[in-house]
C-alpha cells in the first residue's frame, strides 16, 4: 500500500483521533494507519514545558542522523495527564526543528579572527570555544576568586545536567555562584516549606483534586498555566456542581475565573491581609473550628522581624557609587534602607510596635524567627477585621464594598466549614512577591488550625512553574545555598558528607552561598563576576530591570557564554554561543510539582554539532586540575577557603589530576557499564557515552567517541544516594525507565502520596512511633527545629527549645510593596505567561501554529483605562516605569480582563521586552523577584 505524505498523516491522525474517543474505525482507514505507522517507534517521555509533569508518547522513524520525531501524543498510562496534552504539549517535537536552530559554536571575533567583545559572531570549533572559556575562567578566578565565576542555571535542566553543573561549580571551581531561574518562580515556596515544615516540597499530590470539595486558587491562572490540572479541576467541579466549590483570588479576571462560583479581585500585595482575615475569622469568630488536639501535638507559633527590606540593592554598593542608577530609579531603591509606615500598613503593623509615620529602618532580610505563644499570634491577627481588610484589599473600584465583604465572608466560611475538604493552589501570584515567603507560610496557618493539611483532599499546595524546578533546582540543589537532598552549603556536616560522596578533600566546599540570580547580575555590573555561563534558560530576558544587566554584559570587562538551542536575547548578549542538544536529543529526567520523578531515553541525534549541557560541563572539567583550582582563596567577606592540595595528594590525586577524573570519570562512574543488549539502553542512541555517527569534533580537536561508561546512570545513582534513608528516597535508574514516574519518598518500591501523614508516609509513621506523641502526623523535616522564644517584637529568651516533628504557624503582617502607583506612574503592572507560549518564547515562538495563535505580547487593559488615555484596541502604546519603557499593542477585549488600576503584559515576546520595565525587588528571605507589581504610566506611541 503506497501512501503520499499527506495521506499518511491524514489517515494516521484520523485513526488516532477516532480511537481516542472510542469510535469504531473503518477497516480501510485502520489498515492505512497501520501501514503508515509500521516503522514508527513509540517511547515514553516527559513534556518539556511546565511543572505539571505530563507524560507523553513520542514516535520516531528513520535511522541515525535521519531519525526524526514524527508524532507526539499524551500518554494514556501517565497518571498526571491520563492521555491528555495541552496545546504546547502537542508541539513538543516542533520546538526542536525551528529554522534557526543553533548548530555550531559562535564567537565574537574581529576581522583577524581574534576574540573581540565588539566583534561579530563567527563559527568556531568546539576546541576554540573551550580555549576561550578556559582562558576567561582563569582570568576571572585570578581577579575575583571563586566568586568571579558564575552560572545562570535552570529549572529546565535535566537532573543529570544540573547535578553535573553543580559538581563542577561547587566541587571543582569552589564557587557557589550557581543559581537557577527557578529562583524567579518558586524560591518563596521553598523557604515557606523550610520555615514551616523543616523540609521542602508539597505534602499533597494531584489526587487531592478528585478528593476535595473545594478548590481555591491564589494568584494562579491554572486554566492557562497548568491546563491539564485545570481540566481535572473542571471535571471535579462538573461531577458534583452543587457540592464542589471553586473560588479564584486574583488581581485581574482571566480564564481561570470562568469556572469560579465567585471570584475575588484584590489590590496587589494585599493577599497577605486576605490570609490573615481568614485566620482572624477562625481565631476570633469561630474558635470552635480550631483543632486544638492537632495543634498541641503538632504545631508551634512563631514570629520574625518585619523590617527586612525588599531585597533590592543597598546603599554603598559599587554601581550606586558609580552613578549607574538615576534619580528616578533611586526614588524606589532608597526604600531598601528605610521607609515611613503608611496609613494602609499602620493597623497591620501596630501589634509589632509601629504606627503611621514611623520611619522603619530596614536590615537585610533574615530567616531568623522565634517561638511565640498563641496569645501573641492572636494579637497579630487583631487588625484584620472585615472592615479593614475589605477597604484595604478590594481591587476593582467598580465593585461595591458590600459585594466584596460578602465574598470575603463566603471565602472564610468555605475554609471553616467542618466537614468540607479544601485545597489551596497557588503559583507566581504568591511566590513572585516582596513578601512571598510570608505569603506562603500564611497559607499553612489556615490549613493547620483547621487540621486540613497533609490529608487526602485537603492542603495548601504550591504548583511549581518549570518542568524540573523541583527535581533539578530543589532536589539536586542547584541553588547557590544548597546541596543535594535539602542540604546546605553553610552547614559543615552537609559539606563534609558531600565532600565524601564527591571524593573531595575535607574543606574543599565553599561555605558562603549568597550569589543568587539577582546578585549574580548585580555582581557582573559591579565588576566582581568576570565569567558567566547561561544554561538552559534566557537570563537576560527573564530577569527584572533587564536594561542594567544587558548593558553590563555588553559594555564591561567580562565574558558571557550562553548554551542554547536558539538565538534568544541571552545568546545575542553573549560573547560565545554554544549549541545545545534539546530535550529528546539526550537522556534525562525531570521532577514535577507533586514530587514525581520521570526519566526518558535519547530519541534522536542532536542537530548539527549540538551537544548536551551535561557533555558541555563534563568537557569543561577536563581543562582544570587539582593545582589549578584547589589552592587558597580569600572571599569578599574575609573568609578563607583553605589550600586543600596536600590533602588531595594524600587521597592519591596528583597536581595534574583533572576534575574530569575526580568528578566524572572516577572508579564508581566507570562501574556503570555500557550494555547495548539490555534494557533500557538497547536500541537507543547515547551520544555522551558512545558517541554517534555525526562524528562531532570535540573540545580536544578529535572526533568524540563517547566516555565509555553509562554516565547518565552514574550521575543519577550518585545523586540519589544523598536522599535515600533521609526522606528524599528515589528509586534506581532502571526502575524509572519501566514506570510513569514515582512520587518520592519511594520506600520499598512504593511511592508516597501524602507526606507527614502516618497512614501514607512511612517516614511519618517511623517518627510518630519514635516520638511517642500518639499523633496522626509527624512533621519530620530537620531544618530550624530548635528555636528561642519571645513575642511579636523580638526574642525574650535566647535558650533554644527543640521542636521535634512539629510544624509552625507564623505571625506575618500585611506590608506595602516598595513601589505603588502615584500621580505620575498611576497603574499597576503585572507580568506573566499565556497558554500558547513558554517563558521567554525561545522555543514556542519557533512553532508556526503557536506563533500564529499569539504572534505578539499585548497590553491587556480595562476599556475605561484605555479610553481615559485616548487609546483604542490594536493601537500602539508606551508602557513606561522609572526604569525603562516598551511599546506594545492595546487589548481591551481579550482573555485577560484587568480592573481599571492594573495592566497585564506577558513576557514571552522579546520584541516587547517588558522586563526592561519591571522592578528587581525580591522577597528578602527567598530572593525571588516580584514580577507581579510595579508602577507604570501608559500613553499613545
Amino acid at each position: 500500500m503506497s501512501l503520499s505524505r499527506r495521506e499518511f498523516l491524514k489517515s494516521s491522525a484520523a485513526a488516532s483521533a477516532a480511537a481516542a474517543i472510542g469510535m469504531s474505525v473503518p477497516a480501510d482507514l485502520e489498515a492505512k494507519a497501520e501501514s503508515a505507522e509500521s516503522n514508527w517507534r513509540w517511547d515514553k517521555a516527559a513534556c518539556r514545558f511546565c511543572g505539571t509533569g505530563c507524560g507523553i508518547m513520542l514516535a520516531t522513524t528513520g535511522e541515525g542522523k535521519d531519525r526524526k520525531i514524527v508524532a507526539v501524543k499524551g500518554d494514556p498510562a501517565a497518571p498526571v495527564n491520563r492521555g491528555l496534552n495541552c496545546i504546547k504539549g502537542y508541539f513538543n517535537a516542533k520546538i526542536m526543528y525551528g529554522a534557526d536552530r543553533l548548530t555550531q559554536p559562535l564567537l565574537r571575533v574581529n576581522d583577524k579572527g581574534e576574540f573581540d567583545k565588539k566583534g561579530k559572531f563567527a563559527p568556531v570549533s568546539w576546541e576554540r570555544a573551550y580555549d576561550e572559556m578556559e582562558k576567561n575562567i582563569r582570568k576571572a578566578l585570578k581577579a575575583s576568586g571563586p566568586e568571579g565565576v558564575a552560572v545562570f542555571a535552570s529549572g529546565q535542566y535535566t537532573i543529570m545536567e544540573g547535578y553535573a553543573a553543580q559538581k563542577m561549580m561547587k566541587g571543582g571551581f569552589r564557587s557557589n555562584a550557581i543559581d537557577p531561574n527557578a529562583r524567579h518562580c518558586m524560591a518563596s515556596a521553598v523557604v515557606g516549606f523550610y520555615q514551616t515544615f523543616g523540609i521542602d516540597e508539597p505534602s499533597g499530590c494531584y489526587d487531592d483534586i478528585e478528593l476535595t470539595d473545594t478548590i481555591i486558587t491564589w494568584g494562579s491562572n491554572m486554566a492557562e498555566m497548568h491546563p491539564i490540572l485545570w481540566s481535572r479541576v473542571t471535571d471535579r467541579k462538573l461531577s458534583d456542581p452543587e457540592r464542589v466549590k471553586v473560588v479564584n483570588i486574583q488581581t485581574y479576571t482571566h480564564r481561570t475565573c470562568d469556572l469560579g462560583d465567585f471570584n475575588i479581585i484584590f489590590r496587589p500585595n494585599t493577599d497577605l491581609a486576605l490570609w490573615n482575615y481568614i485566620a482572624h475569622e477562625i481565631v476570633y469568630n469561630h474558635p470552635e473550628a480550631i483543632d486544638w488536639d492537632f495543634i498541641k501535638k503538632n504545631i508551634i507559633f512563631a514570629a520574625g522581624p518585619v523590617n527586612i527590606g525588599y531585597g533590592m540593592r543597598r546603599a554603598g554598593e559599587k554601581s550606586f557609587k558609580d552613578g549607574k542608577y538615576d534619580a528616578l530609579e533611586m526614588e524606589t531603591y532608597k526604600k531598601e534602607m528605610q521607609k515611613p509606615v503608611s496609613a494602609l500598613e499602620a493597623p497591620a503593623l501596630k501589634p509589632y510596635g509601629y504606627k503611621e509615620g514611623d520611619v522603619m529602618k530596614n536590615i537585610p532580610g533574615t530567616l531568623k524567627h522565634w517561638e511565640i505563644s498563641f496569645e501573641e499570634y492572636k494579637k497579630s491577627l487583631e487588625p484584620y477585621n472585615l472592615d479593614y481588610v475589605a477597604k484595604l484589599c478590594k481591587g476593582d473600584p467598580d465593585e461595591s464594598l458590600d459585594s466584596f465583604k460578602k465574598k470575603l465572608k463566603d471565602l472564610a466560611a468555605l475554609y471553616i466549614e467542618k466537614d468540607r475538604k479544601v485545597v489551596s493552589f497557588w503559583t507566581m501570584g504568591m511566590n513572585q512577591h516582596t513578601r512571598g515567603t510570608w505569603d506562603n507560610t500564611l497559607s499553612y496557618n489556615v490549613h493547620f488550625m483547621l487540621n486540613k493539611q497533609a490529608r487526602p483532599g485537603s492542603g495548601a499546595f504550591s504548583l511549581t512553574g518549570q518542568p524540573s524546578a523541583c527535581g533539578t533546582a530543589r532536589e539536586v540543589g542547584t541553588f547557590c545555598h544548597r546541596l543535594p537532598a535539602d542540604m546546605m552549603v553553610k552547614n559543615p556536616k552537609h559539606r563534609a558528607k558531600t565532600e565524601k560522596v564527591w571524593g573531595l578533600p575535607a574543606g574543599t566546599l565553599n561555605p558562603v552561598g549568597n550569589q543568587h540570580i539577582m546578585k549574580i547580575h548585580r555582581d557582573i555590573e559591579d565588576g566582581v563576576v568576570k565569567f558567566a555561563w547561561v544554561n538552559v534558560c534566557n537570563a537576560y530576558q527573564d530577569s527584572a530591570n533587564a536594561k542594567h544587566w544587558v548593558k553590563a554584559a555588553r559594555e564591561m570587562d567580562n565574558f558571557i557564554v550562553t548554551s542554547d538551542g536558539y538565538p534568544g536575547i541571552s545568546a545575542m548578549v553573549s560573547d560565545l554561543i554554544l549549541p545545545s542538544a534539546m530535550i529528546y536529543e539526550k537522556w534525562g529526567a525531570y521532577g514535577n510539582a507533586e514530587r514525581r520523578t520521570q526519566h526518558w531515553r535519547q530519541q534522536v541525534l542532536p542537530v548539527g554539532q549540538a551537544m548536551s549541557d551535561t557533555w558541555q560541563w563534563v568537557e569543561l572539567s577536563k581543562r582544570f586540575t587539582v593545582d589549578d583550582l584547589w589552592g587558597e582563596y580569600t572571599l569578599r567577606n574575609g573568609k578563607k577557603l583553605p589550600d586543600v592540595r596536600k590533602e588531595a595528594y594524600k587521597m592519591g590525586y596528583k597536581p595534574d589530576t583533572t576534575m574530569f577524573e575526580i568528578l566524572f570519570a572516577n572508579e564508581r562512574a566507570k562501574s556503570y557499564k555500557i550494555d547495548l543488549d539490555s534494557f533500557p539502553q538497547k536500541g537507543y542512541d547515547n551520544t555522551e557515552c558512545i558517541g554517534d555517527e555525526r562524528n562531532v569534533v570535540g573540545t580536544d580537536g578529535k572526533v568524540f567517541k563517547g566516555y565509555g561508561f553509562m554516565l547518565h546512570q552514574y550521575l543519577w545513582e550518585e545523586y540519589a544516594s544523598f536522599g535515600r534513608g533521609h526522606g528524599h528516597d528515589l528509586a534506581d535508574f532502571v526502575t524509572y525507565h519501566k514506570v510513569r514516574g514515582l512520587k518520592w519518598p519511594v520506600v520499598n518500591g512504593k511511592e508516597t502520596a501524602w507526606r507527614f501523614n502516618v497512614k501514607f508516609d512511612p517516614y511519618a509513621a517511623k517518627h510518630a512511633k519514635e516520638n511517642g506523641r500518639g499523633s496522626e502526623f509527624a512533621f519530620y523535616g530537620p531544618l530550624a527545629k530548635a528555636l528561642p522564644s519571645g513575642n511579636l517584637t523580638g526574642v525574650t529568651d535566647k535558650k533554644k527549645k527543640p521542636l521535634t516533628d512539629k510544624a509552625k504557624i507564623f505571625a506575618r503582617p500585611y506590608m506595602d510593596p516598595p513601589e505603588m502607583p502615584d500621580e505620575t506612574y498611576d497603574l499597576w503592572l503585572c507580568t506573566g505567561r499565556v497558554l500558547e507560549h513558554w517563558h521567554s518564547g525561545t522555543m514556542t515562538m519557533r512553532v508556526p501554529e503557536l506563533y500564529r495563535a499569539v504572534p505578539e505580547a499585548l497590553v491587556y487593559m480595562n476599556p475605561e483605562t484605555a479610553k481615559e488615555r485616548g487609546l483604542k484596541d490594536g493601537e500602539l502604546c508606551w508602557v513606561e516605569s522609572r526604569r525603562g519603557r516598551v511599546r506594545a499593542r492595546v487589548e481591551t477585549r481579550g482573555r485577560n480582563r484587568p480592573p481599571k488600576p492594573l495592566v497585564f503584559v506577558p513576557w514571552f515576546d522579546e520584541r516587547v521586552f517588558i522586563n526592561k520595565v519591571t522592578l528587581d525587588a525580591t522577597c528578602p528571605m527567598s530572593k525571588q523577584t516580584d514580577f507581579k507589581k510595579c508602577a507604570v504610566k501608559i500613553y499613545k506611541a
